[in-house]
């Protein structure tokens, strides 16, 4: 108990010291020892809240740029991946049902369609930049697997006219594309439901699809949360910008009744970029809500899209969007993040703490010339 109440007594001290430094009464006080203070201390604070606010603003503008250019395309891609094979093995088949007519005419031009784009919808996501070594990996399987499953395909259409061999390479096919076997009730379904599993028996197309769907939604919500490094550095920069801004001010008003200076112009101009601080708070309070509104979206993508809905898009392109869909879902996201921010603070970021420098730079140079022509020449009326 005494070690407490002496480190809570040193502890308070301490923070009164680091107050009456950082935020000095002038009345009473030399102007040498005050300019001395105020040359120390709001340099500090303008690199303390500048550095803060770049550091956090450049991050949740970082934060959209990736959901944005990778995250999303790669969830994207992962759909309609997802989507065109489920597309194609209906199709598949409902034409090897045909018989002599599959062997003679071959797949029909939607199945080969759906294969390429499942092709290039994996293609494109490993282009995204959004995965790691071993998600890149894990889609490089996942491909494999797609090609030995249209390989599988094309042994049933040269088995097409015995029925027994073709549904049987028709259901290993299926096996390589989802691990649920098709339930008794769902056999006359087009597009039967496909199940995920983890774990070890997840070595489906779907289950590796589905699995890297959940990691990209996982770090998704990780990057639109608020971690608690910027919510300290939230702090830390909305107590610097107000010692700051309230500091100039005392410091202009000491100017002008110690000094008869009616107004700094250097100390003015230090003050500048404090008028740019609403903008970034606001464009980056956007940018964040715009970020968690992605998630609903991701998850939709992930779990509402579906091969028939898809397919009616397909067949029926004046009916209007559905809003499952996988377009409408991406220009969602799109349209989310796009507007989810100021236009015109596009290439901003990375000069936020070179002003709030800048302007440090400024006011020390500023205060130190008042402090030395003060030292060499006292004005009338000055107080030493």
């Amino acid at each position: 108990m005494r070690a407490a109440r002496a480190a809570r007594l040193v502890a308070a001290e301490l923070a009164r010291r680091v107050w009456l430094y950082v935020w000095p009464s002038a009345t009473g006080r030399r102007n040498r020892a005050y300019l001395r203070e105020r040359l120390v201390a709001l340099p500090l604070l303008a690199v303390v809240a500048f550095g803060t606010l770049g550091w956090a603003y450049s991050g949740v503008r970082d934060d959209s740029a990736y959901v944005r250019d990778r995250l999303a395309p790669a969830l994207v891609g992962l759909a309609n991946a997802k989507a065109s094979l489920f597309i194609a093995q209906g199709e598949a088949e409902e034409n090897l049902a045909e018989g002599r007519a599959a062997e003679l005419s071959g797949l029909s031009e939607r199945y080969r369609t759906r294969v390429a784009r499942a092709t290039q919808s994996l293609n494109q996501v490993t282009r995204s930049g959004a995965l790691t070594v071993a998600e890149e990996q894990e889609l490089r399987v996942v491909s494999a697997l797609v090609v030995d499953y249209t390989g599988w395909i094309g042994r049933a259409q040269n088995h097409v006219a015995d029925p027994v061999l073709r549904d049987a390479e028709l259901t290993y096919a299926r096996s390589m594309l989802c691990s649920t076997p098709v339930a008794v009730a769902d056999r006359q379904d087009r597009y039967p439901p496909c199940s995920p599993t983890v774990g070890s028996a997840a070595t489906s197309i779907v289950d590796r699809v589905a699995g890297l769907e959940r990691q990209l939604r996982e770090r998704l919500a990780d990057r639109v949360a608020w971690s608690r490094t910027v919510l300290v550095a939230a702090v830390v920069c909305g107590l610097a910008l107000v010692l700051l801004a309230a500091g100039l001010w005392r410091t202009v008003s000491f100017l002008r009744r110690r000094f008869r200076i009616r107004l700094s112009i250097p100390l003015a101009v230090a003050a500048l970029p404090l008028l740019a601080v609403p903008l970034l708070t606001t464009d980056a309070l956007l940018a964040r809500h715009a970020q968690k509104e992605t998630v609903p979206v991701a998850d939709a993508l992930a779990k509402r899209t579906s091969p028939r809905t898809e397919t009616i898009a397909e067949e029926r392109p004046f009916d209007g969007p559905d809003p499952r869909s996988i377009e409408v879902l991406e220009a969602r996201i799109d349209d989310g993040l796009s507007d989810g921010r100021l236009a015109f603070l596009d290439g901003v970021a990375p000069f936020v703490f070179p002003a709030g420098l800048v302007g440090a730079v400024v006011a020390g140079g500023a205060l130190h010339a008042y402090r030395r022509e003060y030292l060499v020449v006292a004005r009338p009326g000055a107080v030493s």
